[in-house]
């Protein structure tokens, strides 16, 4: 008796399925909105990492719960003195210090250090040195200094030295981007190079 009066108060199928169509469609906004998202590569800055117009998913979460690490291939909105194209909203290159961390270009290998140690690279674009251009800074409070694989094109940190340190907000990074999607032919997760877990903590000032 029960099984059947649960058999009649189903919906029929043609009335289901809208309701279930609206349901999927509310939770994949709201896993766009606060979970991940995905990055269209506009540039060729992170090159050979990332392609020209490769897409990205990026995890909008990961960075509530933790700050950026060294490593890391982040999403951020610029600062306002970085220049970009009006329709270039957010940046993407890779967290090379972090808050206290001492960056320094370069040693006597041509090798950019943080920390002291020197970064293995296997990842710059062909050709490319570390850094063409000098620096010695020590990343402050809240902030993180940031590089691009493919350095000689690249505007990053190096160009905005007089300000921060050439340094972005943390407060200004909107996730880690973690896997390559689009085009399948290189889909790709997006490790953190081993040479990063070499990297000493930094000073206590």
């Amino acid at each position: 008796m029960q099984a059947t009066q649960a058999r009649r108060r189903r919906l029929p199928f043609w009335l289901e399925l809208p309701i279930l169509v609206v349901i999927a469609l509310v939770v994949a906004l709201v896993v766009r909105q606060f979970a991940l998202a995905p990055f269209y590569i506009p540039s060729g800055s992170m090159q050979n990492t990332l392609a020209l117009d490769d897409k990205v998913l990026v995890n909008k979460l990961i960075y509530d719960f933790r700050a950026p690490e060294r490593g890391e291939i982040i999403v951020f909105a610029p600062p306002a003195n970085w220049k970009a194209p009006p329709d270039e909203k957010e940046f993407i290159k890779r967290a090379i210090g972090e808050p206290g961390d001492k960056v320094v270009c370069c040693d006597a290998a041509g090798k950019v250090t943080v920390n002291g140690y020197a970064l293995q690279e296997p990842y710059l674009f062909p050709g490319n040195q570390p850094s063409t251009i000098r620096f010695q800074i020590t990343v402050p409070a809240g902030r993180l200094f940031v590089l691009g694989d493919h350095r000689d094109i690249s505007g990053d940190s190096r160009y905005h030295l007089g300000d921060s340190s050439g340094t972005i907000p943390i407060s200004a990074v909107e996730g880690r981007a973690f896997a390559i999607y689009w085009p399948i032919s290189r889909w790709a997760p997006l490790s953190v190079p081993a040479t990063f877990d070499n990297v000493p903590a930094a000073a206590r000032s």
